[in-house]
């Protein structure tokens, strides 16, 4: 984005850089789409600056009759077009906060804009959330991260990842030998490239591992996930009611009760997040695929290879498309040579789930479809 004297007076004073895309992605035709933003009502008007004249404010065509919702029609020789949603406010232009946004001409409007304008360019994280589990007889510790203006913007939803062995996500003091996952990392440069949508990301601190993440005891964990932390999280949380929008992640054993949760209990939960699990070792869910009725869920399936629970991994992954899983929409299964069994290659990779999940692709090609919806 060009400077521009107006862009002075947002709080971030930030300065944004024009995306040089003129004459050289040039369609034939003119491309025309609509789009919806979001905002709470009483705060000022909504306009639009596109990267075809960052001095020209572009005026909704139709307001809802709450005010909280703008639709504007966009128009380009272009097949995709950065934007940034303004704020005007007495005679204050105010730019969203953020990097440029990413318009698909090609897109159907199905994905809501939620900007906020006043806030920092970064999410949060939660005091450690504690509250005892009556099914586990201890105490959960949960360390929530919120994506940047979820304060400010209080339209919005979100999706929620529920990830096991949350104390190795986002500090290296806390995690094991100091390796973090750098989740918060991930998810801040997903969404400056405009890949993923904004998701809550809650870290669940493990018990005894060997005890809750494998059968018997991962019947009780998760137990506990479903009927204890889901309802918590929903009251303090403003994430989606439907089970689409919730997901279980894990690593190693972490994948195996992942996996576990969301196959017994299909109805709350929509897809699991299973790296480098270690699948046959004191479970029994790869039979449990092969003679069990059907879910309507998905799987992320991956690991490193030599070693890394590789075979086990993709015998998983055979197991269910052997069952009717279809590759790419509600399963994904990857394999990375010479990636090791820790923190960091979990870490390096957790751009793939995140895409696979949140999208802005994939989740366009899943939208109308009966994966990750109810089934008739």
């Amino acid at each position: 984005m060009p400077k521009d004297k107006k862009e002075k007076k947002d709080k971030k004073g930030k300065k944004q850089k024009k995306e040089k895309t003129e004459g050289i992605y040039s369609t034939s035709g003119l491309l025309k789409r609509t789009l919806r933003v979001a905002y709470p009502a009483g705060k000022g008007r909504m306009v639009l600056r596109t990267e075809q004249d960052w001095d020209e404010d572009i005026e909704p065509v139709y307001i809802s009759e709450d005010g909280n919702t703008s639709t504007f029609e966009i128009a380009a020789s272009l097949p995709f077009l950065y934007f940034k949603a303004c704020l005007v406010d007495d005679s204050t232009l105010h730019w969203s906060v953020g990097n440029n946004n990413l318009l698909l001409m090609e897109e159907k409007d199905q994905r809501i804009l939620y900007p906020f304008f006043f806030g920092e360019d970064n999410g949060e994280f939660s005091q450690l959330v504690e509250f005892p589990s009556q099914i586990l007889n201890r105490t959960h510790y949960l360390r929530i991260y919120l994506p940047p203006g979820y304060h400010e913007n209080t339209l919005a939803t979100y999706p929620v990842a529920f990830m096991q062995d949350g104390q190795n996500l986002f500090f290296p003091e806390e995690a094991f030998q100091g390796q973090d996952w750098k989740v918060e990392r991930t998810s801040h440069t997903l969404r400056a490239m405009s890949a993923v949508e904004d998701f809550i990301i809650i870290g669940i601190r493990s018990g005894d591992r060997m005890q809750e993440f494998t059968a018997p005891g991962y019947a009780a964990y998760g137990q506990s996930l479903a009927e204890e932390i889901v309802p918590e999280v929903q009251r303090l949380l403003r994430i989606g009611n439907h089970r689409r929008f919730r997901t279980v992640w894990g690593s190693s054993l972490g994948g195996v009760v992942s996996f576990y949760t969301v196959w017994q209990y299909p109805e709350i939960f929509g897809t699991a997040v299973c790296m480098s699990s270690t699948f046959s070792f004191q479970d029994d869910l790869i039979e449990r695929v092969l003679n069990e009725p059907q879910r309507d869920v998905a799987f992320y399936l991956d690991s490193g290879w030599p070693g890394d629970n590789y075979e086990v991994t993709m015998a998983m992954a055979m197991a269910l498309v052997s069952r009717g899983w279809k590759y790419g929409r509600n399963l994904l299964h990857l394999s990375f040579p010479d990636a090791g069994h820790n923190e960091t290659a979990w870490g390096m990779r957790l751009h793939l789930p995140m895409q696979f999940l949140n999208g802005a692709v994939a989740r366009a090609a899943r939208a109308g479809a009966q994966v990750l919806g109810d089934k008739p």
